[in-house]
């Protein structure tokens, strides 16, 4: 009423503005930059982050909340020998969740028998059609689907990644989602514990 409104705006443009100022006088008196160092980009990323800066983006990136989602990658566990041992199942529930439906699975199968094997012998994710919604790694009962941090993906072609370049090792899920990755590895031992204890039970019942 009366422009009190518009004042009550303007007045935090105004703080924002002088807080800017402050701010920087504060990281002088502590001998530092704020716009050149990893501190003072850390301090941008947080909560306690004052008046306004700017990002010399692509040199500079500020830290992404642990949350943070983009595009989805495969996981695989690094085993004995270099070996990398593909947590995806070829299960298709993420396909069936995907709302644009931009994900397409080949199931292997066994040259002998003709049956089904556990892992994808292709795995396609067509990234310029992913709404990032994160529904197939929410849905999917392996962890083996995480969504990414990686956001500069342009190009000239149309970005449809294959199984090679959608896998990553656990070391880098650890490392964007250390959090995440606890609670999920935390309830996948809690799991194999519960099912080895089963077969456990199973066994000496028949004994």
């Amino acid at each position: 009423m009366y422009g009190l409104g518009i004042l009550k705006g303007l007045s935090v443009t105004l703080k924002r503005f002088v807080d800017t100022y402050f701010d920087d006088i504060a990281w002088l008196v502590r001998g530092k930059k704020r716009y050149n160092t990893q501190e003072g980009i850390k301090h941008r990323s947080s909560k306690n982050t004052r008046g306004i800066f700017t990002v010399q983006y692509p040199e500079e990136h500020l830290i992404l909340p642990e949350e943070f989602r983009y595009v989805p990658f495969l996981v695989y566990d690094e085993v004995e020998g270099g070996k990398k041992e593909i947590r995806c199942t070829s299960c298709g529930i993420c396909a069936k969740v995907c709302p644009p439906q931009c994900i397409w699975i080949v199931r292997t199968n066994d040259p002998a028998t003709g049956r089904p094997v556990p892992v994808p012998t292709e795995f396609y994710i067509d990234m310029d059609i992913c709404m990032n919604c994160g529904y197939c790694a929410e849905y999917c009962p392996f962890d083996a689907i995480i969504m990414d941090h990686e956001f500069d993906i342009a190009s000239y072609n149309r970005n449809v990644y294959n199984l090679e370049k959608l896998l990553k090792p656990a070391s880098y899920y650890k490392s964007i989602r250390p959090e995440n990755y606890e609670r999920n590895d935390a309830e996948r031992k809690a799991k194999e514990a519960a099912k080895a204890a089963k077969a456990e039970a199973a066994a000496a019942s028949a004994s």
